[in-house]
Order: structure tokens, then C-alpha cells, then sequence
């Protein structure tokens, strides 16, 4: 059975082979990535791949090494007042139809956006859109300093919304390559944007593979069917390299955390929250599940930021006087609750094949101490914690700093409306301190306020965090112009190169 599906992994890889004998004068990149998507809509996607794979741009980017935001499809920017923001747009841009990029194609974009994209909508608090001759005016409905930083989201790409194509299909964005065919779930034919603004893009076609096995992922490379995969199988780093190849390793933002369902009965004690999170044993995760490529962590924020806080080292607690405050007692050997034994249902996915095995130690260890863990494997981890409430636990990976500011991962995961608030928190105290620093401008401010808001998030086990991985992207030695970058949003670039 393992050979026969190994067949079925390589049969698409060939098939994609034999496409790509016929263009090989041309300077062609196939690159495979771990997530799939089923649509290319950058205003509704959630794996980003429109932005990722070079199709789309957005008013604003992000300075990976000085953690800053600089305009992009934006020429500049001013502050009118606390609530209002002017945009200058960039001249000389079009889209892959050819149609120039101004001001009123920008707002028809953002509105967009805006109304197909909840999370979105609550993230940028805009009231309204004005444009002018070259420029957008943006009045948000509070004060939002924040709100440049935001406006670098992928979900915020530029697209002509006027274009015949249909935009979950071929999207007509300003990037170095426009989409020519689209496979949901397979991959993604790109070819050069002849008219690029910012240069000649260096490669005629790219394909964009997605393939969540990382096996074959990493046989894609070796066999030279690849010339770039996102995240290979870890354990054959080593061999990878022996092969010549190249792996970089780079330190990111994301973190890996347990998402806790607080609108469950038992996700709503404080202790049985201590209890999980206090049976998580990251040294295990880091060393045995990701062979030392991730580090430790004790909250979201890598600790390298000035708003990670500098937690206290654990002290020992008694956690079963706390169970027994909250009604809980071990009967033979389980963990009950009035007369019942405590199941959970805990949920995770394969697009990071370490993650399941994370699920399976924490499983094995809550049965230690007489919880029952019920894993449930799902495909589309957003859509399903969103939708269905019947879960208590969820493996999840996220960024926590995409730009350089813990602000976006606050709103996201723990205010009422925040898109990834899949805890369900409502906490009025922390609701208003979240408020408060979006209200907030000065840099040294904003760092003790989100220092302050993540310790009493650890205080009060809102989810638990578990490990910071790198990000692994292996390459043949004739690949140029690849960066791994730690935003993970920007890697089909027109610097890409196959020499």
C-alpha cells in the first residue's frame, strides 16, 4: 500500500514534468508549497497564495530585517488628524490587463475587500474611502495608528474588481507574474507580467505546486522535479543537504499553540486549562517531533521581541487543590467531573505533519493523569473551528508578529471581533486593554501595553503556547534570488532566478 500511494504522490510531479519539457528555453521555476487553497479570491483566501506566489501586491510591505512597514503600491502617506489618513498611490503601475493602476481602481479594491472579509473589515475599522486625483483619504471610526501596518495584510492585496476574469480563478493584480491557469487544490500556472513596475521580472513561468505530504514534497526535490519546496520532511534534512542541496533555516514569527475552546464546559475552568497546559512537555515536541529545528515557548511572541515579557519561571502549584475548587476528583484512575469522566475533543490537521504528532503526545500524556483525549483530524483548520463549537482543544500555527507588532495577533485572536478569535474569548478587561493599545501610538507605549496584555493572557491560560518552529525551504544550488522570509507573505519575487 505505501508504494502504491508513493505512486499516486509522483504521478502529478510527472505530469507537471512533462508539461514543462516544452518550455525549456525558457527560465522556468517550479516551486512547491505545503498548503493548497480553492480559490486565488486574495480577498478571501486564508493561505495568502495570491500575495505569496507573486500575483498581487498591497499598498504597503514589510522590512523583514528592520521589522518596518515601507509603501509599495503606496508612494507615501500622511496623518491629516487621529482619525484620517491620506495615501498616495503610485504612478505608472498596471494591472496584468494592462489597465493603469490610480486611485479610484484602489478604493474599489479596498471597499471589496472590506465587504467579503469579516475579519478583515473589524481589523482595519474603516468608515470610509475617498478617492481623489492621486490619492485615497481614509477616515477609520477610531483612532487607529495601526492602521498602515494593517493595510500590509495579504487579504488587503490590490485588484482590478472590474476585470472579466473571475477572481477566485485568475485574479488581476499588479505583481511580476499573472496566473494563465488554475488548478483548486493542484497548482497554479504563472507566466511573466511583461509590464512589471519595479523591473523585469527574471523567470518567463513559474509553477506553483501545493502538495500537503512533506515526503513527497521533499522526493519532488530530489528527483529534480522542483526547484524549491516549502517545509521538506524534516528528517531528511541531513540527506538533503548530503545531496548537495540547499536548506535554509530561518527563524520566524509563527508560533505553535493549543487553542483552547472556553465555551466548553470544561475549557472554562482555569485549573483544567493549567492542567493541559501543564502537561505539555516542549522539550519533547522540539527535540523528538521537530529533531531540534523550533525552540520552546512560553508565549506568543518570540522572546528576541521588546513586548515578549519575561515570564516567571513556573512555580509549583498544586493544580489538584484547584481541580477539587472546581469540582473535578480522580475516581479509579479518571478524571471526573459529577460522576463523569473528562473527554475532550481535540483537533488538528496534516498541512503540518507536526502538529497531528503533537496532538498524539498530548494524548498519551493527558491519559496519565485519566483525561481521554478523542483526536479529529480536519482539512481546513479556520473554516472548521469557526463553524463548529463542538471541540475543545485545537493544534493551530499562526503568526504573531507579521509586522513587526504584537498588536495584529492581540486583535485577531483575543478581542470579541478579532477573525481568529476561535477561543471564543470575551474578556471585558482584557477587551479594553486591547482597545486601548490600538488607541495607542508612541513605540514605547504600545511595547508595555502588549507586554502587559500577553502576561495576563498567561495568567489566565487564554490558549497554550508551544512552540516557536523555524522555517525550513530546501533549493537546488542553481536557484538565485530566494529569501525565506519571516512574514512568510512575500516568495514568488521577480529576483527569482534558475541559472
Amino acid at each position: 500500500m505505501k508504494y502504491f500511494l508513493a505512486v499516486i504522490c509522483v504521478i502529478p510531479f510527472l505530469f507537471l514534468s512533462a508539461c514543462n519539457d516544452s518550455s525549456q528555453s525558457n527560465q522556468h521555476l517550479h516551486f512547491v508549497y505545503n498548503f493548497s487553497t480553492q480559490s486565488l479570491d486574495p480577498h478571501r483566501d486564508s493561505s495568502y497564495v495570491p500575495l505569496r506566489a507573486g500575483v498581487t501586491e498591497t499598498l504597503f510591505k514589510l522590512n523583514d530585517k528592520t521589522l518596518s512597514v515601507y509603501p509599495w503600491l503606496a508612494r507615501s502617506f500622511e496623518q491629516v488628524n487621529e482619525t484620517t489618513w491620506r495615501i498616495y498611490i503610485r504612478e505608472n503601475v498596471s494591472f496584468h490587463n494592462g489597465k493603469l493602476l490610480d486611485a479610484q481602481a484602489v478604493k474599489r479594491s479596498l471597499d471589496r475587500s472590506i465587504e467579503e472579509n469579516v475579519g478583515l473589515r473589524s481589523a482595519l475599522r474603516i468608515k470610509s474611502i475617498t478617492s481623489e486625483a492621486s490619492s485615497l483619504l481614509i477616515e477609520t471610526t477610531t483612532p487607529y495608528p495601526e492602521l498602515v501596518n494593517e493595510l500590509v495584510h495579504p487579504n488587503t492585496s490590490i485588484i482590478d474588481v472590474t476585470a472579466d476574469n473571475a477572481i477566485d480563478q485568475k485574479p488581476v493584480g499588479t505583481g511580476p507574474y499573472h496566473v494563465t491557469s488554475f488548478q483548486p487544490g493542484s497548482n497554479i500556472q504563472l507566466e511573466r507580467h511583461d509590464a512589471y513596475w519595479d523591473g523585469q521580472p527574471k523567470l518567463d513561468t513559474v509553477t506553483f505546486t501545493f502538495n500537503e505530504d512533506p515526503g513527497s514534497r521533499t522526493m519532488a526535490l530530489r528527483s529534480g522535479e522542483a526547484d524549491i519546496v516549502y517545509r521538506p520532511e524534516i528528517e531528511m534534512i541531513d540527506t538533503l543537504e548530503q545531496d548537495g542541496l540547499i536548506v535554509d533555516k530561518a527563524e520566524t514569527f509563527r508560533v505553535h499553540q493549543l487553542t483552547m475552546n472556553l465555551e466548553r464546559e470544561h475549557m472554562q475552568s482555569l485549573a483544567m486549562r493549567r492542567l493541559i497546559d501543564s502537561l505539555i512537555n516542549r522539550e519533547q515536541i522540539v527535540d523528538g517531533i521537530l529533531n531540534g529545528y523550533a525552540s520552546p515557548a512560553v508565549g506568543p511572541f518570540l522572546p528576541s521581541f521588546p513586548f515578549a515579557p519575561a515570564y516567571p519561571s513556573d512555580e509549583a502549584e498544586d493544580i489538584a487543590d484547584l481541580l477539587e475548587q472546581d469540582g473535578y476528583e480522580q475516581v479509579d484512575g479518571l478524571l471526573t467531573k459529577d460522576g463523569n469522566p473528562v473527554q475532550l475533543k481535540l483537533l488538528t490537521y496534516n498541512a503540518r505533519p507536526d502538529l497531528p504528532l503533537i496532538a498524539q503526545l498530548i494524548q498519551s500524556d493527558a491519559k496519565q493523569v485519566g483525561i481521554t483525549i478523542d483526536i479529529q483530524m480536519i482539512d481546513t483548520p479556520e473554516e472548521y473551528m469557526a463553524s463548529e463549537r463542538d471541540w475543545d482543544l485545537a493544534t493551530y500555527s499562526n503568526l504573531t508578529a507579521p509586522r513587526g507588532d504584537g498588536g495584529y495577533y492581540l486583535n485577531a485572536t483575543f478581542h470579541p471581533d478579532g477573525a481568529l478569535n476561535f477561543s471564543g474569548v470575551e474578556d471585558t478587561a482584557l477587551t479594553q486593554m486591547i482597545d486601548r493599545l490600538n488607541q495607542t501610538v508612541d513605540r514605547d507605549q504600545r511595547d508595555q501595553m502588549t507586554e502587559g496584555i500577553a502576561q495576563y493572557v498567561d495568567e489566565r491560560v487564554i490558549n497554550s503556547f508551544l512552540v516557536h518552529p523555524s522555517t525550513n525551504v530546501a533549493l537546488k544550488d542553481n536557484v538565485r534570488g530566494w529569501v525565506t522570509e519571516k512574514s512568510e507573505y512575500y516568495m514568488i519575487t521577480k529576483d527569482l532566478e534558475v541559472l
